[in-house]
């Protein structure tokens, strides 16, 4: 594909500084790029990089400038960088239609729009709306219904009766809907509790491979619209996700947690059970989280501590064997001081 500099502002509503009429041909960073690549600068740091970068084009902010460079300026140059990935390496849609290997269960509505490949599984009663595509390996328990322009990678797993909303993304490996961990007398009998309720996902969440969301006690485990979870990620019964909320990679959250809008949860965090997370919250990676946290708060460490609290009690940590060796002396000073006064006090009381 190839396309001027000119079509590519129309497609992003930027503003072109320099030659209009400049060819490109493909995206790439500024490194790695090559005459008739375009490229992007988001962070400041990367600044002097303009100047060595053999890119045709570069995507900047507002206000920025570089002598000789064809510049495509835009409010947000790496969101704009996302839309030219898709517009030039965008993965063709495969041909709708139930491959013969695919397995369909007793009414199961499969929609002739969908693309369902060799080796899939598709329970009872089960839903598949049009331009959905289930990849090899995918299972769908009965009951599930999967809304339209949904993508499942190899070896998605769906147990029955959850809700797979339009355009989600499911990667390799992802389990959706198994038992929460509910056992009564722990330790003991461990006996099970049986997890009657479902999954419910709704539009353009994306979930990355591996992770695994269980199915409610009662009621629904929710991750609700626009939510983007990493891989690796653990979502235990009745959680709830609000929408737009970002989940990082091995991160691990208990049950009937309430998350909010809009939060950033960082990789390797952990989060007990039945706290409620405000919107709008950051947690820092690696952080333990065991109690609630207001709207827009930014919690790190473990166990939790308000972010800039947290950053003063990392600073202190290389300083503790100096102030160890400090308080050690003096302690020793106020030992011989007050051997003294306790001697001088002897004198005086026998003289």
């Amino acid at each position: 594909m190839e396309k001027t500099l000119s079509e590519l502002a129309i497609l992003l509503d930027g503003k072109i500084i320099g030659d209009a009429s400049v060819p490109i041909t493909g995206v790439n960073s500024l490194d790695e790029a090559k005459s008739g690549d375009i490229s992007f600068l988001a962070n400041p740091k990367y600044r002097d990089k303009l100047v060595t970068t053999k890119a045709s084009a570069i995507l900047v902010k507002p206000e920025t400038e570089s002598t000789g460079k064809n510049l495509l300026v835009v409010q947000d140059p790496y969101a704009a960088f996302g839309k030219l990935l898709e517009y030039f390496y965008g993965q063709p849609h495969p041909k709708a239609g139930i491959h013969p290997l695919a397995f369909i269960g007793e009414n199961a509505l499969v929609s002739p729009e969908a693309t369902i490949y060799p080796h899939v599984y598709v329970g009872p009663r089960s839903e598949i709306a049009k331009d959905v595509i289930l990849y090899p390996g995918v299972v769908i328990d009965c009951d599930v219904t999967i809304g339209e322009g949904s993508v499942l990678y190899p070896n998605v797993t769906v147990y029955r009766g959850c809700v797979i909303g339009r355009r989600v993304t499911l990667h390799a490996g992802v389990v959706i809907g198994s038992d929460g961990f509910g056992f009564a007398m722990p330790g003991q009998e461990n006996r099970k509790i049986p997890q009657v309720g479902i999954v419910q996902i709704d539009d353009d969440v994306e979930i990355g491979a591996n992770t695994t969301i269980d199915r409610a006690t009662m009621g629904r485990t929710w991750i609700q619209g626009g939510v983007k979870i990493d891989n690796l990620v653990q979502i235990a019964h009745n959680v709830v996700i609000g929408a737009n909320s970002i989940i990082v990679a091995q991160v691990g959250i208990s049950g009937s947690t309430k998350i909010g809008h809009s939060v950033m949860i960082g990789g390797q965090a952990g989060v007990v059970g039945h706290l409620n997370i405000g919107d709008h919250a950051m947690i820092a990676a690696g952080a333990g989280i065991h109690k609630d946290m207001p709207p827009g708060q930014i919690c790190a460490g473990s166990p939790q501590q308000p972010y800039r609290e947290w950053r003063r009690v990392v600073a202190t940590l290389p300083k503790l064997p100096e102030m160890r060796n400090k308080i050690t002396a003096l302690n020793r000073r106020v030992e011989v001081l007050e051997k003294i006064i306790k001697e001088k006090e002897g004198e005086k009381a026998n003289p």
